[in-house]
């Protein structure tokens, strides 16, 4: 299968413009949305002020492992479909496609997920937007000025990649920026305002071991949602500038992953010495309810809801591109249509791709918040099974890059780390795990897939 990519590549050429400053945001941009203004009042929830940060911080470094592995098979591997292309150099094609078509999910479905969000975190400065409803599904409210600010946000995004991966990562750098530099403000006031009283009790489940125990792993288990994306570097490895070192994609990740963590940490820091966290447990937006009690300030709220709007833009952009790399790759492996797998003569973009997932955004975005949350909870296990398969395909040699005992025994941690994290989403009895309509979500995902991969083998025959 790798012996046949050459001939591929000869007639489809990326733009080669990415630097190692753009594969950080966008990594760290993928990963970090807006989860610490929406729901940081179920983190609270689940471990309390220390558990959650504590949570974090353990689910986050045990990541790392599994951040090893895509470092390395990018180095040995730089293809835009990642999980498709390290798979399909050691194992069989049908392998490949699976692996491929449930890490699509993982991304596209942050598109629809942020262009309904941005919406809501709107709404929470100018109310005036929760006007005129359309309809409802589910209980949720779709209104009209929600669904005209998802769809312009989303037109944006596409004429953004549409037009080349270097106006993306322009975009990418200054979203990213800018909501780092609105962390590290309130960042700072918030530590100067914050009390250590306020952390009482440091953990949702009492004072006892396992009651410890319990609440740090009610968060630990929900820690691989909120860190995927640091393995969207390698969706872009093709696009890398002819100076960039391969090798640098590591360091990348672990960057990212490392930031990710500090990121998260220090927000529940800063929202629970602020306020006691157990009054913020049933707040939408405890973050920004948690400053506006400590400072009485309408303005620095504001300032901090612009930093989620940027984080919003940010992850819509990043899951986009890693979205339209994924299906663009595997429309050039003729693993879906040979269409999506075409570029523009002057963007150099998967224009096609680019559109696919543009209308699929929009689709999507009409169906509102409750169809939304079950597909997005899916993606947290989809992620982990194509971390899964990274690391099965990484010990089983492909590209080399285990090249030694040592190594495959980080590959071994990387695959026992994800199978843990599918075995939470799975096994019924434990928290967190799905319900039927996770369950209903991610099996018509695989009857796509499943229909899409038997029509391709009667095509082919």
């Amino acid at each position: 299968m790798i012996a046949a990519e050459p001939a591929q590549r000869a007639t489809v050429s990326l733009r080669r413009t990415l630097r190692p400053t753009d594969y950080f945001t966008l990594s760290f941009g993928s990963m970090v949305g807006v989860g610490w203004m929406v729901v940081i009042d179920d983190w609270l929830s689940r471990g309390g002020s220390v558990g959650a940060m504590l949570g974090f911080l353990v689910g986050g470094l045990v990541l790392f492992p599994i951040g090893y592995v895509y470092g390395q098979l990018t180095a040995s591997i730089p293809d835009a479909g990642s999980e498709v292309a390290y798979t399909a150099a050691v194992f069989p094609q049908a392998i490949s496609f699976a692996t491929g078509w449930i890490m699509v999910l993982a991304y596209l479905i942050v598109c629809p997920y942020e262009a309904v969000a941005i919406g809501r975190i709107g709404s929470y400065v100018f109310p005036q937007l929760n006007s005129v409803e359309l309809y409802r599904i589910g209980g949720y409210p779709v209104y009209l000025p929600h669904l005209i600010i998802g769809l312009l946000v989303t037109a944006v995004i596409v004429w953004i990649n549409y037009r080349g991966v270097n106006v993306s990562a322009a975009f990418q750098n200054v979203a990213t920026f800018g909501l780092l530099a609105v962390f590290a403000v309130f960042s700072i006031l918030g530590f100067s305002r914050g009390s250590l009283s306020n952390l009482q009790p440091p953990f949702a489940g009492g004072g006892t071991l396992s009651a410890t125990l319990l609440s740090t792993i009610a968060v630990i288990q929900i820690v691989p949602y909120f860190m995927t994306g640091f393995e969207a570097a390698p969706k872009c490895a093709e696009e890398a500038h002819v100076d960039v070192d391969p090798r640098s994609f590591l360091k990348v990740i672990y960057a990212a992953l490392a930031a990710g963590i500090f990121f998260y940490v220090v927000v529940i820091a800063v929202v629970s010495l602020l306020q006691p966290w157990q009054s913020l447990t049933k707040e939408g937006f405890a973050t920004a309810v948690a400053f506006e009690r400590a400072f009485g300030s309408k303005a620095l709220v504001r300032f901090i809801m612009f930093g989620a709007l940027l984080s919003l833009l940010k992850i819509f952009n990043g899951n986009f591109l890693t979205s339209t790399r994924m299906i663009f790759a595997m429309g050039r492996r003729n693993l879906l249509d040979v269409h999506l797998g075409r570029i523009h003569d002057r963007f150099r973009t998967p224009k096609y791709a680019v559109l696919f997932v543009g209308a699929l955004t929009v689709v999507a975005s009409f169906l509102g918040q409750a169809v939304l949350v079950p597909i997005s909870e899916v993606g947290s296990l989809a992620c982990a099974v194509g971390w899964l398969a990274s690391c099965a395909a990484y010990c089983r040699g492909a590209g080399g890059a285990a090249t030694a005992p040592r190594l495959m025994l980080v590959g071994i941690a990387g695959a026992v780390v994800a199978i843990l994290l599918i075995a939470i989403k799975l096994i019924p009895s434990m928290p967190g795990s799905f319900r039927l309509y996770e369950y209903i979500a991610l099996g018509v995902w695989v009857l796509i897939g499943s229909l899409l991969w038997l029509r391709r083998e009667i095509v082919s025959h």
